[in-house]
């Protein structure tokens, strides 16, 4: 007689404390990032409104910096402004998998996919249940939205007390913060690999292409990586004998 299946446990619903601190810590984190954000649109050229319009309309770091980013290096504002709307696009796809696990309502959903972003989808993501998920995003929401508006007016306000931003050095506070946000993202070998060769693709059309115009380039690496992992599971699994190969070639062996 079959011994009975194990008993299927649900997961553990969170305290709401457990899930508010892991919210606010990165909500925190991330938030005071925006100072970097300030100086950099400072140091390309923005008034401390369009600076703190960028965060209030758009909030979304990586697409900020990369348009303060071409903006400073003298790119034409749609080359800029394209290579910030692809980077941005991802947030989309992060929206169609929070959808159904938030389950807002059709008049809440277009004020809550403005607070979908990395690190809203992460938190939320790694919650067991629907209120716990729902408690995550708010709460990372609210903190991240707040203080990367108030510190990207404090940043913007700073350098341009402070004048010209590269004689202190402040014009690398933007590449450096986004670097030091990616880096705990990279986990897999295609992850590392598409960060390698985007950065490849980055230097090498650095100098031939106008400014903005690299970063769309280097977006390529990621379709290239993952074509070539496809190709290398097609060759693994074409090299690999089948079963009824491995079964006839048993019964072979046995037979001799």
């Amino acid at each position: 007689m079959p011994s009975p299946a194990p008993p299927v446990h649900p997961a553990k619903t969170p305290p709401r404390s457990a899930v508010v601190r892991d919210a606010l810590g990165v909500g925190v984190a991330v938030g005071l990032s925006g100072f970097a954000f300030g100086v950099t649109a400072s140091g390309a050229g923005l008034t401390v409104l369009q600076a703190c319009a960028l965060s209030l309309l758009v909030f979304t770091g990586a697409s900020q910096f990369a348009l303060v980013g071409a903006l400073a290096a003298g790119g034409n504002p749609f080359t800029a402004a394209a290579g910030a709307f692809f980077l941005g696009t991802r947030n989309a796809f992060y929206g169609l998998r929070l959808s159904g696990l938030l389950g807002y309502r059709a008049a809440v959903k277009p004020f809550a996919a403005h607070w979908v972003i990395d690190e809203t989808s992460a938190v939320t993501l790694a919650q067991p249940d629907r209120r716990s998920a729902r408690l995550g995003f708010t709460v990372t929401g609210l903190s991240l939205y707040a203080l990367w508006n108030l510190t990207t007016l404090a940043g913007a306000l700073g350098a341009e007390a402070l004048g010209d931003t590269e004689a202190w050095g402040l014009d690398a506070a933007g590449p450096a913060v986004f670097v030091a946000l990616l880096g705990p993202m990279l986990k897999t070998t295609a992850e590392r690999a598409t960060a390698g060769l985007g950065a490849v693709l980055l230097l090498v059309t650095l100098p031939l292409l106008p400014a903005g115009a690299p970063v769309l380039v280097a977006a390529l690496a990621a379709p290239a990586v993952l074509w070539a992992d496809g190709r290398r599971a097609r060759t693994r699994t074409g090299d690999a004998p089948s079963t009824t190969e491995t079964e006839n070639g048993t019964r072979e062996a046995g037979a001799r």
